[in-house]
């Protein structure tokens, strides 16, 4: 898997200790282990990750996870990160990436903490065995941690919702679809979870024999725009996209919600297995530090959180693995 970080920069001198966590995760994680493999030894790279796992921890890294509303991620997270290490009394590193280099390097053992969607974090589990301690709540989440995968449509379009989910996705067929993102969890995984469930498509790769047009975005904002240019007649996205930065307000307007689909889990911290319970709840309490007056604003700048709660892994969690399984999709 190529997978390379958007962006990256160093909170302190401590961050060069990172080393794979730049373009070297690739190298460190898919590479290194194909190459491993091809040298006939395909245990190698895990008895290495078991070698570094029983590393002494002196230092936390954090990856903080990129996304497209953020602005000056580096910089924010590098005051979470001083705060975090305050609380702690250890050294901690901020990084920013993709999601998946994000579950690459705890799968390495080269991040310990990150900051990630849901479906990042089943993969963390799967592959590193981490898992989600805390998520955030957010003002223009229906849900407070949980939010709404919206189908939506132009105001002027003649589809209206009907007595029920079923009868108003019907109205589909024939029509031309756009999808945010084939990883999106409110903008595929939910919408197609929920088409599925009501019998109209039998999986994700038939669903040319539903939609007249299926097309992808890069994000939100494209798959609304395709609606609002009339070249498509419906999107999926997140609630939370009918606001700005994702479109203007006077585009907002032009727009109105067909069908909501809830239960989506928002973002959260997941901790990887090999950091010892005594400092685990160290960092949940460090991160928690997080919804006090002097540092909430600081957080809430991160990514437009109000704060964060606990959560149990599995419950926060459990709606988007049956979403993934209904769907027949991998986390």
């Amino acid at each position: 898997m190529n997978v390379k970080f958007k962006a990256l920069a160093s909170v302190s001198a401590g961050l060069l200790l990172l080393g794979g966590l730049t373009a070297n995760v690739v190298g460190m994680g898919q590479k290194a282990i194909a190459q491993k493999t091809q040298q006939g030894d395909p245990l190698r790279g895990l008895r290495q990750r078991d070698l570094r796992a029983q590393a002494p921890i002196n230092r936390i890294r954090i990856v903080f996870a990129n996304r497209r509303d953020a602005t000056d991620l580096q910089n924010k997270a590098n005051q979470v990160a001083q705060i975090v290490s305050k609380e702690i009394g250890m050294p901690v590193d901020a990084v920013i990436g993709d999601e998946t280099a994000a579950v690459e390097a705890l799968r390495a053992n080269r991040a310990d903490v990150a900051f990630v969607a849901g479906r990042a974090a089943l993969k963390a589990e799967q592959l590193a065995k981490a898992r989600m301690y805390l998520a955030e709540v957010r003002s223009d989440y229906s849900g407070g941690n949980t939010y709404n995968s919206v189908f939506v449509v132009r105001q002027d379009n003649p589809l209206r919702p009907k007595g029920s989910a079923k009868q108003t996705l019907e109205q589909l067929k024939g029509k031309k679809m756009a999808f945010t993102s084939r990883t999106s969890g409110s903008g595929f995984i939910f919408p197609i979870s929920e088409l599925v469930g009501q019998g109209l498509v039998s999986g994700p790769d038939r669903l040319d024999s539903f939609f007249g047009n299926v097309t992808y975005g890069d994000g939100y904002s494209s798959a609304l725009q395709s609606v609002l240019r009339g070249q498509a007649d419906v999107a999926v996205v997140s609630e939370y996209a009918l606001l700005p930065p994702w479109i203007t307000a006077e585009e907002g307007k032009k727009l109105r919600v067909l069908q909501e689909v809830n239960g989506v889990p928002a973002h959260g911290i997941v901790i990887d297995d090999r950091i010892p319970a005594p400092m685990r709840e160290k960092l949940i309490n460090a991160f928690m530090k997080m919804n006090e007056p002097a540092n909430n604003q600081l957080f809430r700048s991160l990514y437009n959180s109000q704060k964060l709660v606990k959560v149990d892994h599995t419950r926060h969690l459990g709606t988007l693995r049956q979403a993934l399984q209904r769907a027949k999709l991998e986390p």
